[in-house]
């Protein structure tokens, strides 16, 4: 007995300097974001004087911080939809059909885990351009490069084979008797799929959806390299920050843009948090 309260002490402790461990720098970035410029010169440590909400205005408005946040959000959201239309009903094919050439199929997309997009994100690029061009008759201005729309299509083309992965797992974990049933009332596959299956598989869902949030939210060097205008992402964008705000020692502006990065972030995963942890736990039992 003594022992297994020893370890609980043990974990309780590791947890709470874990959560100690993320939560302080957030606070002290949080607290930071509100002092005006000369109180970083002072005690770092100390609570700043009143809330300067002018840090965030300057940061969305003068820093450009809401325009890149919106870009990010569009390219957020697209990307997430595309990835799902092809990878939840391709999860299902793999998963429950059977058809010449599925080992291979699952190969690839096994061998596709393991490739890292920032190794061929030149590649990607080079292939952009060299389509811009031969579409220079068309499209002068381009139409590959710079492109929000085609940035979101290159985060749902590399998140494939790990979306798919995941849900195919999922789907196979399910008991054919509920398919069975509904083919009896007469549903066709696709009403299977969008009444029966996916419902079921909503603590999968919920974990891609995470995933690829903050794989896409998070990118830096696949952002920086497709959208090389003013159409920036906020994490390109908070870059530009930080080099300007260093330059010009008005702090307050850049841990503002800071803030505004990591907010949303928070806040989805607030949303979701029940959903991915009841996966999880099903996942654990189905195991």
């Amino acid at each position: 007995m003594t022992t297994i309260n020893w370890r609980r002490t043990l974990t309780y402790v590791l947890v709470t300097a874990i959560a100690l461990a993320i939560a302080v720098p957030l606070a002290w970035v949080l607290f930071a974001s509100l002092k005006r410029k000369s109180e970083f010169f002072g005690t770092p440590w100390a609570l700043p004087e009143g809330p300067h909400l002018q840090n965030y205005a300057d940061a969305f408005v003068t820093a450009r911080m809401g325009q890149y946040f919106l870009t990010s959000v569009l390219v957020t959201l697209l990307g997430l939809v595309f990835v799902l239309a092809v990878s939840v009903p391709a999860a299902y094919v793999v998963a429950r059909y059977e058809f010449r050439g599925r080992g291979l199929v699952e190969v690839a997309l096994l061998a596709g885990l393991f490739v890292n997009v920032n190794y061929i994100v030149v590649p990607i690029f080079l292939m952009l351009v060299g389509w811009d061009r031969a579409l220079a008759d068309v499209l002068p201005g381009g139409f590959f490069i710079d492109n929000p729309g085609i940035l979101s299509l290159v985060y749902a083309a590399t998140s494939i084979p790990f979306t798919i992965y995941l849900l195919t797992a999922y789907f196979r974990s399910i008991p054919a008797e509920y398919e069975e049933a509904a083919a009896l009332d007469g549903a066709s596959r696709v009403r299977i799929m969008t009444r029966v299956m996916l419902p079921m598989a909503r603590p999968a869902l919920t974990t891609v959806i995470l995933f690829n949030f903050l794989a896409y939210w998070n990118d830096f060097i696949i952002a920086l390299t497709l959208l090389p205008g003013e159409g920036k992402t906020l994490q390109v964008g908070l870059l530009n920050l930080m080099t300007a705000q260093k330059a010009a020692a008005d702090y307050g502006r850049l841990y503002a843009g800071m803030v505004i990065v990591i907010v949303p972030v928070l806040i989805f995963y607030a949303l979701i948090q029940r959903r991915l942890i009841e996966g999880m736990a099903s996942g654990g039992v189905k195991g």
